[in-house]
């Protein structure tokens, strides 16, 4: 076969062809063919494999995605396609032959065109071949909801556009549900729990015109709306509350960005506000600390430990864990915001989407600026504004300190530079004596192959005193890498003794048959109430595990204190037995130092103090020399400038050194505590493009940008000279927010649309290039857009616009004639019974049993026992499901990412790791057993029986209590005889069970 004839071959993508066949099905012959909605789906999935933007797997150089490579001509003489003569249109011929040499897709295709998709590609040729941007890039389009002949059945602008579609296709609207669904499915939606039985008779009770809207503004204006809605965008931001990765430790201040989500959901924050806040809102609202919590959009992903902290700078390693980083951020903006996979783009220009590779870096070089780390705000907002202010006007002191300093040192350079190498040396000198060459990590035992064997130490005070505190310091032993707890015993027990023999002994501590999960990154202190004693032992019997399946008990120092003094310092040690080097040994345990200096309470050894206060006093008098060097080659002008500023920056640390502590959340941050390797960035990085994404092959540099797309709009950032980072995300943000970026707004209402309706107009909501599938009714999500504009941006509106339609409002019923045509309900002839989310279930477990506790925001519940280790471990099989500071809304779970909940992944939560704009809904074995087996279930049903056995006498008022708690109804005879005797079989709670098992309170509808 002739390179030029592999012309048209089937596509091996998976990706469904949904596309307009519908709207011209049975009049194509009448109707305009619209490239991006007939055409273009075809040519992706048939065609695009061989003729696509693959360049190692296309075909005769053949590109059917790019206009111009169609209009060239063929070896045959033909074009691709001719608009002005149909007749040399090769595409034609080629997809209309029959001989096998000749015809496309081949006849050993996969997948073959059918009739309808022929006429469909005739048709547009014969129409003049017109060709579109891709529809998501268009600009918005004002519509006007179409006049339909049955005006009676819509309710709002929504339902015109939906029955205009189904009246295409023959299809049948459903009736509109009863008030009973109506209420749970709306209730549902909008809060996640289970109406009450007092909501649902009030509402079947009320027979006014306006009840159903009133109860979408009751439900709208309830806290726990924020509460429902904010989980779904923590779905698309993938957050979670640890790092990922290898060392997936907590991040305890993650929460503040979960309760701001909620937060601006409830207060129905404009979209604009919204958005600007989770890229820039630390610049372009300094004055709201909110705006900076809300960084913690960032953030949110998955991070490093390892690679950040313990790498160290200018290695290969410590470059690929900064740019995959940042690809995390850019991918986050682009996907939550506007729907665009510019990630594709990182090693090569995008193969389907017009995104340059370079505008990718350009993205990238946005966030060169930033980590993501612990970051300081205050919750009051004038206290924030207070010390933002003070640390201005400190910032640009310590500069105007900095450029005098330039001067002054210009002018005595040398005088200078031997001061600070003088410096240098008595520094070095003090650290010695204050660190005396680092000799100590502590006591090591002798290492062991596996973890249930008893180690044990005792430290002799010398004589008996009064215990009124002892303090087990973790060992550290290699400086700065992030190891805390290194050789912390598991299970132990810590005795005290007046005798060696320890005939009298009391213990102390007693983890001997459970492991503790005391935090092993800080010291272990234990208070004791004046307890007479001489000797100390800790006994070890399930040791750490460390590298190569060793196991041994390590621990830095022991600590004794009786009146305020820690009377363990140099006391005897005594062992079972020990691994020794030069920084183990167990006289390391009770010599004042940890694994990097001296202990806090610790004081140096008489011996040294002499020489290091000498020291001190010589560094002293060097500074003060240095200061004079300077001060001498300054003019009187200048002499008086330096006081100034320097009393202003006293000034200042004093007034700053008033305000209370600052809050803190993990969140994009430039300044920060360090750590070992991972210190804040000086500046902004500088970023390359990288050939074919490999950071070891780095190309030009580029400059913060973004993608081009839209006419009128640039891809790159007119920033002046000097500018700061956050002036880069200021300037995403607001090309973001630009009412011209239509895929900002497309995507917001298509987000808000997919969770009242189970799919969005456009089903990939994270993917609106040309691999995403095209809306089902553009028109209508135009219209949404644009609306949606109009009406300040606001959500609620949005969602009291849905959920009052008629097309909200059908039956789930099945219907065989309207199933034969449109299997997947894209055109909502019916509503689509859909499946509760797992923190809807959870929570609507909770409020049926009576436990619900409705406290909002602050740190989240752990639903495991947590040890914290050199990785820590997440037990969930060792969680107390009786434990009331669980029984919070699900949106307050402590989420993990590297062992999620069992529970809840069963139930299809969704995955921290990863952004996850729809949840996988699937029906398994296992989700019955859970729903009846898993303890936290078990116990609810306890506690429901509980609360029924208190609200209704008898059993048969007990059960039909139960029906209208958990399915808002009352059971019929024989659910209430089958019932009853089941509960006089096995007991109330096994009734229960089966409720919360049942299909009915599983599915909204």
């Amino acid at each position: 076969m002739k390179t030029n004839q592999l012309f048209i071959l089937t596509i091996a993508t998976i990706l469904t062809v949904v596309c307009g066949w519908y709207f011209f099905s049975s009049s194509s012959a009448q109707s305009s063919i619209s490239y991006n909605q007939h055409v273009q789906p075809v040519l992706a999935a048939k065609c695009y494999t061989c003729h696509g933007p693959d360049k190692e797997k296309m075909k005769a150089g053949l590109r059917l995605d790019i206009r111009e490579s169609l209009l060239d001509t063929l070896e045959s003489g033909n074009t691709a396609l001719n608009p002005m003569d149909f007749s040399k249109s090769e595409i034609i011929k080629r997809i209309e032959s029959s001989d096998p040499d000749f015809m496309m897709p081949p006849p050993d295709a996969p997948k073959q065109l059918d009739e309808e998709e022929v006429q469909v590609i005739k048709k547009w040729v014969e129409e003049g071949a017109k060709w579109e941007n891709h529809w998501s890039y268009e600009p918005l389009k004002k519509q006007i909801p179409p006049e339909i002949s049955e005006a009676s059945w819509s309710q709002n602008p929504i339902d015109p556009f939906i029955f205009q579609a189904q009246e295409k296709l023959g299809l049948q609207h459903a009736p509109e549900a009863n008030k009973r669904t109506l209420l749970r499915r709306l209730t549902y939606d909008l809060h996640g729990l289970p109406p009450t039985p007092e909501q649902m008779k009030a509402f079947l009770e009320d027979d006014s015109d306006d009840a159903y809207a009133r109860m979408v503004d009751t439900l709208l204006a309830s806290p726990r709306y924020g509460e429902r809605w904010a989980r779904h965008w923590l779905d698309v931001v993938h957050y979670g509350e640890t790092h990922g990765y290898d060392k997936d430790k907590r991040r305890p201040n993650a929460w503040p960005y979960r309760d701001y989500v909620i937060d601006a959901f409830n207060k129905d924050l404009p979209y604009t506000r919204f958005i600007e806040d989770q890229i820039a809102g630390d610049v372009l609202h300094p004055d709201d600390p909110q705006s900076t919590v809300a960084l913690g959009f960032l953030a949110a992903g998955p991070w490093d430990l390892v690679g950040h902290v313990e790498v160290r700078d200018g290695t290969v390693d410590k470059r690929i864990v900064r740019n995959l980083d940042r690809d995390d951020m850019v991918s986050s903006v682009m996907a939550t915001f506007t729907g665009l996979t510019v990630q594709c783009a990182r090693c090569h220009d995008h193969k389907f989407d017009p995104i340059k590779q370079a505008d990718y870096y350009s993205l990238q070089a946005v966030f060169a600026g930033i980590d993501r780390a612990d970051r300081s705000f205050d919750k009051n907002p004038e206290i924030h504004r207070t010390r933002l202010h003070l640390k201005q006007e400190k910032q640009e002191l310590e500069n105007q300190l900095d450029n005098l300093g330039e001067q002054m040192g210009e002018k005595a350079k040398k005088e200078i530079e031997e001061v600070q190498k003088q410096q240098k040396d008595v520094s070095n000198k003090i650290s010695g004596l204050r660190y005396p060459g680092s000799k100590t990590f502590g006591y090591h035992s002798a290492i062991e192959p596996k973890a249930d064997v008893e180690k044990w130490v005792q430290i002799d005070l010398g004589s008996i005193v009064d215990l009124e505190k002892i303090v087990l310091t973790p060992a550290h032993p290699t400086e700065g890498l992030t190891m805390p707890g290194y050789g912390f015993p598991l299970r132990f027990v810590l005795e005290v003794s007046p005798t060696s023999d320890f005939s009298s002994a009391k213990t102390i501590v007693d983890f001997s048959k459970e492991n503790h999960n005391e935090r092993t990154d800080r010291p272990y202190v234990v208070l004791i109430e004046n307890i007479p004693a001489r000797y100390i032992r800790l006994t070890a019997n399930r040791l750490w595990k460390g590298r190569d399946q060793d196991h041994f008990l390590a621990m830095a120092e022991i600590q004794a204190f009786a009146k305020g003094k820690n009377g363990a310092r140099n006391a005897k040690v005594e062992v079972l037995d020990s691994f020794i080097d030069k920084r183990w040994n167990p006289d390391f345990l009770t010599d004042g130092f940890n694994s990097h200096g001296l202990i806090g309470g610790e004081v140096l050894p008489k011996e040294l103090q002499k020489d290091f206060n000498e020291a001190e006093r010589e560094l002293t008098g060097l500074r003060g020399k240095e200061n004079l060097l300077r001060k001498s080659v300054l003019t009187r002008v200048e002499k008086t400038k330096l006081d100034r500023i320097r009393s202003f920056l006293l000034s200042i640390e004093d007034s700053l050194s008033q305000l209370p502590s600052p809050s803190h959340v993990y969140a994009a941050a430039t300044e920060f505590r360090s750590q070992y390797q991972f210190t804040p960035p000086k500046g902004i990085r500088t970023i390359h493009r990288l050939n074919r994404g490999d950071t070891e092959q780095p190309l030009e540099e580029v400059f913060a940008g973004t993608v081009e797309v839209f006419e009128g709009m640039p891809d790159y950032f007119d920033l002046p000279e000097g500018h700061t980072e956050g002036n880069r995300r200021a300037a995403l943000a607001k090309w973001t927010t630009d009412k011209r970026n239509v895929l900002t707004w497309r995507s917001i209402v298509n987000r808000i649309w997919k969770y009242h309706f189970g799919r969005g107009i456009v089903a990939t909501p994270n993917d609106f290039g040309k691999m995403g599938t095209p809306p089902s009714h553009p028109e209508l999500l135009d219209y949404l857009a644009g609306e949606f504009l109009d009406n300040g941006q606001s959500v609620k509106w949005l969602h009291r616009l849905i959920v009052t339609s008629a097309t909200y409002k059908q039956q789930s019923l099945q219907d065989k004639k309207n199933y034969q045509i449109d299997s997947e309900n894209r055109y909502l002839w019916r509503s689509n019974r859909r499946q509760l989310e797992a923190e809807a279930i959870r929570d609507g477990v909770l409020a049926v049993s009576g436990k619900l506790d409705l406290t909002m925001g602050g740190p989240g519940f752990d639903a495991f026992k947590y040890e914290d280790d050199h990785s820590p471990r997440y037990l969930y099989k060792d969680y107390d499901a009786y434990d009331p500071s669980s029984f919070r809304r699900a949106i307050y779970r402590f989420i993990v990412r590297s062992v999620p909940d069992p529970f809840m992944s069963t139930l299809d939560c969704a995955d921290p790791s990863q952004s996850v704009p729809v949840r996988n809904e699937t029906v398994t074995a296992l989700q019955a057993l859970s729903a009846l087996n898993n303890p936290f279930m078990v116990r609810q049903a306890a506690f429901f029986a509980d609360r029924l056995e208190k609200e209704s006498t008898g059993l048969k008022s007990q059960i039909s209590r139960a029906y209208e708690l958990a399915l808002q109804r009352k059971p019929d005879e024989r659910e209430l005889s089958e019932l009853e005797e089941y509960a006089n079989k096995h007991g109330l709670p096994a009734a229960c069970r089966l409720i919360y098992a049942m299909n009915e309170f599983l599915y909204i509808d």
